[in-house]
């Protein structure tokens, strides 16, 4: 047990950080989705999508690597910067939130399968608000 729980934090460490490794290609990757949809949609195939996909990808690393590298202005190197990162963060906070939604649903004793656990403030079965179950309750309490 102790083991296991010793693994499954390592793996979610590596895990996390290939995530954040990962995070810098993120306009690049969605650059090549979107042309590859793009490609495939106007029914020129799945070989012919494929590879525009690759080709546009590339030259978008590659064009914003050249362009940071060469450009010596400060705020266009911010701005090209910022081109990049924002997919990156949009993509790195998503993922966060869904992990970590993911272990406050995962309570002891409840499976994660089950749903979120119920609020203190939710009515229980049998005892909800009602009001002709409100004025049953305060009857009995009267008598």
């Amino acid at each position: 047990m102790f083991i296991s729980a010793i693994l499954s934090a390592l793996g979610l460490g590596g895990l996390i950080y290939l995530l954040f490794t990962l995070a810098v290609y993120a306009l690049p990757f969605f650059v090549a989705v979107t042309v590859g949809m793009y490609v495939y949609d106007t029914d020129a195939g799945l070989i012919a999508a494929f590879v525009s996909a690759f080709f546009a990808g590339a030259i978008t690393l590659i064009a914003g690597q050249i362009a940071f590298a060469t450009i010596r202005s400060v705020p266009v190197r911010l701005a090209i910067g910022a081109v990049y990162a924002s997919p990156a963060g949009i993509a790195g906070y998503h993922a966060i939130k869904g992990l970590s939604g993911t272990a406050a649903r995962a309570t002891p004793g409840r499976s994660s399968s089950r749903g979120p656990a119920r609020s203190r403030s939710a009515p229980r079965p049998g005892h909800g608000s009602h009001p002709s179950q409100t004025r049953m309750r305060m009857r009995r309490r009267q008598q």
